[in-house]
């Protein structure tokens, strides 16, 4: 066990960045456990030795307490400085005031892991009895979970250091659970029991005084029980490490489903720019997780029920959808259901109709969805399957079908029949097992409601393999999220690797607060950035030289850092034709700016009139979790009242921002809709990008980086007007 590095703490206790050398090999798997406080008649002293013996743990426990002589028959130490040996971890059941001194007892025999469940720390406040924690773990090299955490399950090998009540018969498998919320433990597992999903490890994560979800996350990539990482989380305490752990998982094939507590306007901050009054912090974390394939949930059902059939190991080829049911009024709900989360229903094949025609009863309606009109009640099939198997088995074939949804398991008897119709209900689902397998695409079943799935229809389930999806609306959401997480796992193989793309090169400004124009200009000419001419005057007739020398029409603008808005105090002159107006225009727009109390004018700039063309709007600001954040979106007023955007954390590449361009609501616009001025998406994407790295040199200063507009005409792309505030 490699010793965990001294974290930084952040000012509420908590962690703050990744412990250099932390490594989780053996935590999970322990061979011996010893629980100090350990107590026959305490809730979570209790618990401890029942949930070992329930999950069959065949290791050394060792009760400490020096109150007892023996807890539920074994003999019970009075301090872990009795030890003769070391354990592989220890659970701290004590009060919050002891657990200090028993992690120097810990140390003194050699353990290096522990769990800690008492709470009183960074959660209640007490920030720097946390800090302490912190201090005293790193001292003595001890790997902490917790504290004000119930500990871990880990069902695929038999252990669990967890003090609360684990249900009796969880199913292992491969979904790993990860828990930010220890309360949620056992309802978490009780869902899963209810849907057959078979468990690996449940990990509660309570103040990560050293193990935080990060690492936990890492650890599971590389485990080798573990197909899918389920995580509740109230927060991303570290945004940037996280997305390059999700694009590691995405790349290994792992998928990362995520039910993220906190969607209120009140978790929203505004920036001082306009990207921080359009993306707040929920619209962030929805961009990043998108970005990095990862399923975003928003209810315990649907979490688990997707990490479901993520565990599976359905593979689903495409978008379209072919659907099978009894039930018209079905049909309706998920022809519903497939347009919110993004499935095509194409038509079937003219040999697909001609089949299922010759097949169905003549009062059926040959579409898709496909309601098969009670064929069951009108044809045997002479196999042990029953004809809506047959149905299903015939739409899979369709050369314009990716997978096929299957609502035929309706009848399955949930208890125990007598053995005549057990042994034909079990017939039929090993010849369902058989055409899962030999299917040419995916035939994914799925239940009308999300209900408890009976003991006798579990057992057939369980048996074949086979996962029921819990209902039409998780099992149609749980769809959507996997045919987007297939995509941008194809997309991700596609670029060959699994880095985020490399920053730019970091520099040093001293420039505090907001930049005039002048200087932000400045930056973009160096970054590469296309920009609209202009000249700094300092009198009326510069100002006429310099339109003269630009050509008219020209825009005057007042110059100054502490004028961000400078069209509200009249500090901008537009359409400018003759000498005799910018005279006029430029004594204007000057004493506007001097009217400003604290203005430090640098001048006026004089800029060419650009004509009618599409303004563009790219903007980032600093996310508090995932940092530097690009929004674009159509610019000049449109981005305040349309609030069209699409978010990116940074860094993006050009082609990423191709995507983004597109995927604005308002994208027919770029390519000039309804006759008006089209826009060279490439050569657009090409300047946003040259900006982003204009504001990644910046490093962590940056708070606010905008250019509105971005002016676009065919093949011309320029910026027209540049805000940039840098931490003062």
């Amino acid at each position: 066990m490699s010793t965990p590095a001294l974290r930084q703490s952040s000012d509420d206790g908590r962690t703050n960045g990744h412990s250099a050398g932390l490594s989780l090999n053996g935590f999970f798997s322990p061979r011996s456990i010893a629980v100090v406080g350990a107590s026959e008649t305490s809730y979570w002293g209790r618990n401890i030795f029942r949930n070992l013996k329930a999950q069959g743990f065949e290791g050394r426990v060792v009760p400490v307490n020096p109150k007892r002589r023996t807890i539920f028959g074994i003999p019970c130490l009075a301090s872990l400085r009795d030890l003769k040996e070391p354990v592989d971890l220890v659970y701290i059941a004590t009060p919050t005031d002891f657990v200090g001194s028993v992690l120097d007892d810990a140390s003194s025999v050699g353990i290096r892991n522990a769990v800690i469940i008492a709470a009183g720390f960074g959660e209640s406040g007490a920030h720097d009895r946390q800090r302490e924690l912190q201090d005293k773990a790193a001292a003595h090299g001890i790997t902490i979970l917790g504290p004000n955490c119930p500990g871990f399950v880990n069902i695929a090998e038999g252990v669990s250091a967890y003090g609360q009540e684990i249900p009796a018969g969880m199913k292992s498998g491969n979904v790993s659970i990860v828990l930010q919320s220890g309360a949620l433990a056992t309802v978490i597992m009780r869902l899963a029991r209810t849907h057959g999903i078979g468990v690996s490890k449940l990990i509660c994560m309570g103040n990560e005084a050293i193990v935080d979800t990060a690492d936990v996350i890492e650890h599971l990539i590389a485990d080798g029980e573990t197909r899918v990482i389920a995580i509740f989380a109230e927060q991303f305490r570290n945004g940037r490490r996280f997305l390059d752990l999700a694009r590691q998982a995405l790349v290994a094939g792992k998928a990362i489903v995520v039910l993220k507590a906190g969607r209120t306007p009140e978790g929203q901050k505004a920036a001082l720019a306009h990207t921080g009054a359009v993306a707040g912090d929920e619209a962030v974390v929805d961009a990043a997780l998108r970005q990095v394939g990862v399923a975003r949930v928003r209810s315990l059902e649907e979490l688990l029920i997707t990490a479901g059939l993520f565990a599976s190991g359905v593979h689903i080829k495409g978008a379209r959808m072919g659907a099978v049911t009894a039930s018209g009024g079905a049909c309706d709900i998920i022809a519903d259901r497939a347009s919110d989360e993004g499935l095509e229903l194409p038509g079937f094949s003219p040999e697909t109709r001609k089949a299922l025609a010759d097949y169905l009863p003549s009062f059926a309606t040959v579409q898709n969805p496909l309601d098969t009109a009670a064929v069951d009640t009108l044809r045997e099939t002479g196999t042990p399957a029953v004809p809506m198997d047959v149905v299903a088995e015939i739409v899979s074939r369709d050369p314009n079908i990716d997978f096929v949804l299957y609502l035929g398991f309706n009848v399955v008897p949930q208890t125990r029949p007598d053995d005549a119709a057990a042994e034909k209900e079990a017939a039929r689902m090993a010849y369902v097992r058989d055409m899962l397998d030999k299917s040419p695409v995916a035939i994914v079943p799925v239940s009308l409601s999300c209900m408890e799935v009976g003991p006798f229809a579990r057992e057939l389930y369980d048996a074949n393999r086979i996962f029921m999806l819990g209902g039409i609306e998780f099992g149609m959401t749980a769809l959507g999220h996997c045919v987007r997480w297939q995509k941008a796992r194809s997309a991700a193989l596609a670029a060959g690797k699994a880095e985020t793309p490399a920053p730019a090169i970091t520099l040093h400004s001293s420039r505090k607060g907001p930049w005039s124009e002048y200087a932000g200009r400045k930056l973009l000419e160096a970054s590469g950035v296309p920009l609209v001419p202009a000249e700094l005057v300092n009198d009326a007739q510069e100002a006429v030289i310099a339109a003269e020398k630009l050509g008219y029409p020209v825009v005057l603008k007042i110059c100054a850092a502490e004028i961000a808005h400078k069209s509200d105090i009249g500090g901008v002159a537009l359409d400018l034709q003759t000498a005799e107006a910018v005279r006029e225009a430029y004594e204007r727009v000057a004493a506007a700016g001097r009217r400003v109390a604290g203005a430090n004018v640098e001048g006026v700039l004089v800029s060419p009139m650009r004509p009618r063309g599409v303004e563009l709007f790219a903007g980032v600001t600093i996310d508090p979790s995932f940092g530097p954040t690009l929004a674009v979106g159509l610019g000049g007023i449109w981005i305040e009242t349309l609030k069209d955007v699409s978010l990116r954390v940074l860094p993006v590449t050009q082609d990423d921002i191709q995507t983004m361009l597109r995927s604005l609501r308002a994208s027919p616009l770029l390519n000039g809709a309804r006759g008006g001025p089209k826009v060279d998406i490439a050569k657009a994407a090409a300047a946003i990008h040259r900006i982003t790295q204009a504001s990644l040199s910046l490093g962590d200063q940056v708070q606010a980086f905008e250019i509105n507009p971005l002016w676009c005409l065919e093949d011309k792309v320029e910026a027209l007007d540049v805000l940039i505030v840098t931490e003062g």
